[in-house]
């Protein structure tokens, strides 16, 4: 579905796409995780399963840094870390140096959670993604890079 908006051309090519590009997102993502160990195995949220999988990836890292790679608040963080935490996937480590530093890291349970995700996770959105060719998919990913990277815009002001 289109924007219903009446304006100049290159507005609504860009409502348009927009609208395509959120729709797309959050229909795949959702078709995603709901075929994904993550959700029916494990219980996990998106954002749980966000995190274990960034820490597994990238290691140990601030709450801070941590929310920003997977694109949550500081607020939203904390209740997912906290989560994590209480079920024994996560824990929260002082820097020695500096008190109000945390990393969080996974715990042996986490590590052992997530690598038994990983592999059906990842077939999961194999699966999803072979509509698209192997050009599709590298033209697809040099888009989103291009739109995210961009830096923000002030805000407009009436």
């Amino acid at each position: 579905m289109g924007t219903k908006f009446r304006g100049r051309q290159s507005e609504t090519r860009a409502l348009n796409a927009f609208i395509n590009l959120a729709r797309a997102a959050e229909s795949v993502s959702g078709r995603i995780f709901a075929a994904s160990p993550a959700a029916s195995e494990f219980d996990l949220s998106h954002s749980q399963f966000a995190v274990l999988e960034c820490l597994y990836h990238c290691g140990p890292m601030c709450q801070k840094t941590l929310g920003e790679k997977i694109l949550r608040s500081g607020s939203n963080m904390t209740t997912v870390i906290d989560n994590l935490e209480k079920r024994g996937l996560v824990r929260r480590e002082a820097d020695p140096d500096d008190r109000r530093y945390f990393a969080v890291h996974l715990t042996g349970k986490g590590r052992h959670s997530i690598s038994r995700i990983m592999p059906r996770h990842v077939a999961v959105v194999v699966r999803e993604m072979a509509s698209l060719s192997g050009l599709e998919l590298e033209s697809l990913r040099g888009l989103c890079r291009k739109l995210g990277k961009r830096e923000a815009l002030p805000a407009i002001r009436d």
